[in-house]
Formats: structure tokens, sequence, C-alpha cells
């Protein structure tokens, strides 16, 4: 076998073993407890990180925790993302995870899997508001608070510079886009199936100046969607959840928040919601037992009721809510669906 053969083989052995679900490499492995009874036990996928091993952030809290709770051992399994996450789920190796909206969505459509609770927001939802804000003295407001039936203030929206959370933000793209498209505001451009429609279709019917900003740059998240519509005046639009005016230019406004035309936070105005932008859930096989889901349900709500600081140290949330799929995905899921080829962009990211 030639040297550069094996050379590309091993880096070919490399990268597939890096890769896989439920899998760390040796030198970054976080040690975690197993389960003395398998017959007794609980397992979490997690995605877990080398800096667990020293900080309070260790999921093995949260496992420690629960065990005591449910008076059964909890076990965390690791894995490397959302993917690996569903996968560990559906082919039984956990049998609880947390994902984002996006990836509980599908697997909920793909595999059935079920929620059995969510994360909170601070302010103590399971879900933000996807809003668009807008000047107070922009027509699209005035067309808000007119109680003539024949403005409406989304049809205003045609036209004007949009600022985004991102390309696939939920609150700042996919609700918004969803809800509009729908409703026959806005009409898709370029493939329906193909996730790189949206691009096109948000610069078509709103501006080829609106903001549809790259991780780390001036206009990027809830804070710069925001700052976009401050430095841009009244015509602009901001795509973002609900909380974003009180967060950044509420009692502590940052420096941009009333430089030009917006001289306080009454200047803000919220359009009426798109929907909600649900939580992080955590997901479970739909074949668990019944009484299982109850008592892990009755566990966490423990925690919640307690204040547990194993739920902000380890899950960055003040308390989980008991919610069932329905009612925490289906909004969510009928608004996204219109979005050009979401399922298979949802399908590829989280393959």
């Amino acid at each position: 076998m030639s040297s550069k053969f094996s050379k590309a083989l091993l880096v070919m052995i490399f990268f597939i073993t890096a890769t896989m679900p439920g899998c760390l490499s040796s030198d970054d492995a976080v040690t975690f407890k197993k389960c003395d009874d398998p017959d007794n036990c609980l397992t979490i996928a997690f995605e877990t990180k080398e800096e667990y091993k020293n900080t309070e952030e260790n999921p093995q809290k949260l496992a420690d925790r629960l065990s005591e709770l449910l008076d059964m051992d909890v076990e965390i399994y690791p894995v490397s993302g959302a993917g690996a996450t569903i996968e560990a789920l559906r082919f039984g190796k956990a049998d609880l995870g947390f994902l984002d909206g996006g990836a509980a969505w599908l697997s909920w459509q793909t595999h059935g899997l079920q929620v059995l609770g969510a994360e909170q927001k601070q302010d103590g939802r399971p879900f933000y508001n996807a809003i668009a804000w807008v000047h107070k003295d922009s027509d699209m407001a005035k067309a808000d608070m007119d109680d003539d039936p024949e403005t409406d203030p989304f049809a205003l929206m045609e036209g004007k510079k949009s600022c985004h959370t991102s390309a696939l933000g939920s609150s700042g793209m996919l609700l918004p886009m969803g809800w509009m498209i729908d409703r026959g505001y806005i009409e898709v451009v370029g493939d329906p199936d193909d996730i790189e429609s949206l691009t096109d279709t948000v610069k078509n019917y709103f501006s080829d100046e609106s903001s549809i900003p790259d991780s780390g740059t001036k206009y990027h998240k809830y804070i710069g969607s925001l700052r976009c519509l401050a430095e841009g005046g009244k015509d602009v639009i901001s795509f973002a959840k609900d909380p974003t005016v009180p967060d950044y230019c509420g009692e502590d406004p940052e420096d941009w928040c009333f430089e030009g035309e917006f001289t306080s936070t009454e200047d803000f105005y919220a359009l009426p919601t798109f929907g909600k932008a649900p939580s992080h859930p955590i997901m479970y096989h739909p074949d668990m037992d019944a009484e299982l889901v109850v008592a892990i349900q009755n566990a966490f709500t423990v925690m919640t009721e307690n204040g547990d600081d194993e739920l902000q140290d380890v899950l960055s949330t003040p308390g989980i809510t008991i919610i069932n799929t329905e009612d925490h995905l289906g909004n969510y899921g009928s608004l996204i669906e219109d979005v050009p080829g979401i399922e298979a962009y949802f399908n590829e990211k989280y393959d």
C-alpha cells in the first residue's frame, strides 16, 4: 500500500469517526455516570462540550437531580448535535432529548417524536411572538391603528426595506415569511422546493436593500434587526420577537436606539403577531411508558416550582412548561410550511 494512499485512508477514517452520532473523541470526552440498573434507567441525549468538565453547565447535575426526583438511575448519552439527538431517540439509544424548534418540528413530522415539556424564556413563556416592529408614524402603523378594515398594514410593506435576524431565523424570517406567503401577500420567486428561493422572494416583495445578514455582521440577530430599523427610519421594518425593543432600547438602551427618527421607546410600534416561535422542547419517543412520561413531567414541575439551579445552569432556562406536541409545535409548523424548500432544508440540516 502506497504511503499516499495510506494517508488518504487515515484522513477518511478520521472524518468518519469524528462525525459519528453519540461519539466524542477520547481526548475531549466528558465522563458521565452510567446506570447501575439498566431496567431502571432513564437516558438523556445531550450535546456535550469539553468545558463541561469544569463548569456548572455539566448536564450530569441535571441527571443527578432527576434521579433524586424519579427514584431511578439517569444517564447522559453524549451526542454531537440535533441530528444525532433525533437518531438517538428514534433508535432507543436515549429516552429524552432537547431540540430547537425546527429540529423538533421535523422529528415530529418525520418520526413521530413527541413533546412532554418546553424550556421557558426568561419571562416565563415557552415561546416568543414573531412580530414586525415599525415606526409609530409610518403608514403601516397608522393603518393598523385605523379602525377601517380596508387599511392593511401588511399590504403596505411591499417595496419597503425589511430587516431580518438571519437568513433562516424563526421570528426574524421563517414565521413572518410563511405567514405572508400563506395569506397571499407574497409570491414565491424561484423553485418552491429550494430554500435558496427565499432570499429572492424577500427581495422581490420588499426591497433589494433588505437586510438578510450573515453571522457576526452588524445587523445579525434580534439586536441587529432592531438596529437596522433604528438607523433606517420610518419606511423600514424589523422582523424580530416581541421583547426586542425592551431588551435593547428599554431601561439601558443601546447607543444607536435614539440617534435617528426614533427618539424614545414609544416611537417603536409592534404590528400584530405572525405567530409563536416555540422554545426548545423536551422530546421523547411515543413508545415511552405513559406513567414514566407523567413522572418526568412532575419532576420538571417540581424543579421549576423550586427554582432549582440545574435548570438555569444546564439548560439556561428558569423553568419547564408542561405542554404537548400539538400545542407547542402545531402552529409553528402550519406557519412555516409555505416557506420555499423548508422541509428539504431541515431534512438536510438535521440529517
